[in-house]
C-alpha cells in the first residue's frame, strides 16, 4: 500500500496468528512535543491488523477497519517501532486482532484492538457514483 511505504513501513515477520512489521523513527514523524507522532503508531496498529487478516483470507476478499482502539504507554524518540499483531477471533463477517507495539529497546509502547470487517463481495469495493 503506497500509504505504509511512505512511512517506510516494512514486513519484518510472519506469524501463524498475525504479523510483525516496522519503520525507522524519523524527524518528520515527531509531534509538537519531540516525540513520534500518535497517528504514525495507529497507522501502524491498523497495518499490522490488516495485513494479518488479509493473510488469513487469502487475499481473496476485501476488508476495511471497523474500529481502532489505541492505548499508548510510553512516547519514542529514535530508533524503530514494530507492531506485532495477533487474530484474536476471525469470524464470518469481523475480524479482531490485538497489536503490541514496541521500540528499539523492546519496551512495550502501546497496545490495540483493531477490528475488519470482511466485506460481501468484490463489487462493494466499487464506489458506483
Amino acid at each position: 500500500m503506497a500509504f505504509n511505504q511512505l512511512l517506510g513501513m516494512r514486513l519484518v515477520k510472519t506469524h501463524n496468528d498475525g504479523v510483525t512489521i516496522e519503520i525507522a523513527v524519523r524527524p518528520d514523524m515527531m509531534n509538537g512535543a519531540g516525540v513520534l507522532h500518535g497517528g504514525v503508531t495507529a497507522t501502524m496498529a491498523d497495518a499490522a491488523a490488516g495485513i494479518a487478516t488479509n493473510r488469513e483470507l487469502g487475499g481473496a476478499r476485501g476488508i476495511t477497519t471497523v474500529e481502532l482502539k489505541i492505548n499508548y504507554f510510553r512516547p519514542v524518540s529514535k530508533g524503530h517501532v514494530r507492531a506485532r499483531s495477533h487474530i484474536l477471533r476471525a469470524g464470518k463477517t469481523l475480524v479482531v486482532s490485538r497489536v503490541d507495539l514496541t521500540d528499539s529497546e523492546k519496551k512495550l509502547i502501546g497496545s490495540a484492538l483493531v477490528t475488519y470487517i470482511i466485506l460481501d463481495a468484490p463489487s462493494t469495493l466499487v464506489n458506483p457514483a
